[in-house]
């Protein structure tokens, strides 16, 4: 009868464990090519750059990713590497950092005000909070239509298309217009 090497099969138990069959978002390969392909504005010496580090870094990203970081998003649900945040000027001039939940989006303000915009699956109802104070903006309702909630809680009711977009911006214009006078 053969000896079975344990210390091998404890090996390879171990690594299928690592390799937990998911495909992953390859998070740090992602970034490490974003900033390759971006880092200057001639593609020439990116390309050059490129070349230069791709032996080393890029090896070692795919791997980290495979075995280590799409190991951790397939258990927990979120890559450690993923950004969920992003900084946008808004159209005033100030800035606004931009976080991605996992059901909708928290904006915070230059200033630190914190705008909370949230996705309720159940009734595909976007929300939003502010100053503590919550109330819900969007539903997308079963007939394909959107029904939108505006400042002063007027309800309106439009189709998915350019007719409806120019009603929500019609309605948002006049409420504005009345706000003003």
């Amino acid at each position: 009868m053969k000896k079975f090497n344990f210390s091998a099969i404890a090996l390879v138990l171990a690594g299928s464990l690592m390799l937990s069959s998911c495909i992953g978002s390859f998070s740090l390969f992602n970034k490490y090519e974003k900033w390759q392909c971006n880092m200057s504005k001639s593609k020439i010496l990116n390309g050059i750059v490129g070349l230069v580090l791709q032996p080393i870094c890029a090896p070692v990203c795919a791997v980290v990713d495979a075995l280590v970081l799409n190991t951790i998003e397939f258990w927990s649900g979120s890559n450690p590497m993923a950004s969920n945040t992003q900084k946008v000027k808004g159209q005033d001039g100030t800035m606004y950092a931009v976080k991605t939940t996992r059901n909708g989006y928290k904006i915070t303000s230059s200033t630190g005000e914190v705008t909370v915009l949230k996705h309720d699956a159940k009734t595909d109802t976007w929300s939003i909070t502010q100053n503590g104070q919550t109330r819900d903006f969007l539903r997308f309702k079963a007939d394909g239509t959107i029904e939108t909630v505006l400042q002063n809680g007027d309800v309106l009711t439009v189709s998915v298309d350019e007719q409806g977009l120019r009603q929500v911006q019609e309605a948002v214009l006049a409420e504005t217009y009345y706000a003003m006078r």
